[in-house]
């Protein structure tokens, strides 16, 4: 990567989507780290426009070559057509840009590399397009690397609960609106879910729903494959079958993990073996761990773990994690790697 004559420890960062839940979560976390990363704020589709940053009304330029020229990385935080507007200015630049795409929209590009900072270090020899593996897939990562370290693994199955933000701010408008409306009797706003998701869970959304839920369990799948194919370092670690279900709750991501084991296993092991910086461990004494805990939180939170009552060999594990602050995280310590080499 040509990253020789600009002096990236001092980077500066073209934002786009900084008027997006996700946008500002990054924002907010590389102020909160005091990166130095001096951010350039650009709207959600790169179209030059009009948007609104704590709480005013601002004037976002076009995203073009001329208006990202002194910066060192592009963070795709917005829509598809902002993904691929950053792509191709980086494309065209011969690697003058690193691109940090915290959306999925890229992950197909030839150049692409699913990253998981939380799980892994990115080599030297990383691409200079890095799609932040979805939060639920770099969740699955960590936890079955680590119980597979632990003992070898034989199977899991994963069932993941996605909150309305990933939809962005109209998931979480429409879900308040459907809320509401079931309360006092009023007809639904069925936008982006096209069905009622308020007090309800989705194994699909409606036909007419501009996302397809389905096309993100895809996602979760191969960001999954692609993490663990890099993790195993000689122990296998098997690829979870998953489900991903709609869930009527505003912010995180909850996962119901069950797996089994080649030998006999003891939830206080299994503890033992998640515990980590990035893993806080909830024992059977205390609190089981729930999505609205995890709120503003780095990492994950396990509890509820639990041997199968029907298989020896098997546990049950209940895990959470703040799924704008997943992402932003990784974006915010994929940055930190870039200014190290």
């Amino acid at each position: 990567m040509a990253k020789e004559e600009s002096n990236i420890k001092t980077a500066k960062a073209a934002l786009i989507g900084a008027d997006t839940l996700l946008g500002r979560e990054v924002q907010e976390v590389l102020e909160s780290r005091k990166s130095g990363v001096s951010i350039s704020a650009f709207g959600a589709n790169g179209e030059g426009n009009f948007g609104e940053q704590e709480g005013e009304a601002v004037y976002f330029e076009p995203l073009e070559t001329r208006t990202v020229e002194d910066c060192d990385v592009l963070i795709v935080a917005g829509s598809e057509a902002g993904a691929l507007k950053a792509y191709e200015i980086a494309k065209a630049g011969g690697g003058r840009h690193s691109v940090i795409d915290c959306t999925g929209y890229l992950d197909q590009a030839p150049e692409a590399r699913i990253s998981a900072p939380i799980v892994e270090t990115p080599g030297p020899d990383t691409s200079w397009l890095l799609v932040m593996a979805h939060p639920a897939a770099s969740a699955l990562a960590l936890v079955l690397t680590r119980l597979s370290r632990h003992r070898q693994m034989r199977r899991a199955i994963a069932h993941v609960f996605e909150p309305a933000s990933e939809r962005g701010k109209r998931g979480l408008t429409e879900l308040h609106q459907q809320v509401s409306a079931l309360l006092s009797f009023k007809p639904l706003e069925t936008s982006i879910f096209d069905a009622q998701l308020g007090f309800n869970l989705l194994a699909q959304y409606g036909e007419d729903a501009p996302e397809k839920l389905a096309a993100f369990e895809q996602r979760i799948e191969r960001h999954t494959a692609a993490l663990l194919s890099r993790l195993s370092n000689g122990v296998p670690v098997p690829m979870p079958s998953l489900r991903l279900i709609q869930a009527p709750v505003f912010h995180g991501y909850s996962i119901s993990l069950w797996a089994e084991f080649e030998a006999e296993v003891r939830p206080a092991d299994l503890e033992q073996a998640l515990a980590s910086a990035q893993i806080e461990i909830r024992a059977a004494d205390e609190e089981a761990p729930h999505s609205a805990g995890a709120v503003s939180q780095s990492g994950l939170i396990a509890g509820d773990i639990r041997a199968d009552p029907n298989h020896s060999r098997a546990g049950w594990f209940w895990i959470v994690g703040d799924n704008l602050r997943l992402t932003a995280d990784a974006a915010a310590d994929s940055i930190a790697g870039l200014k190290r080499r």
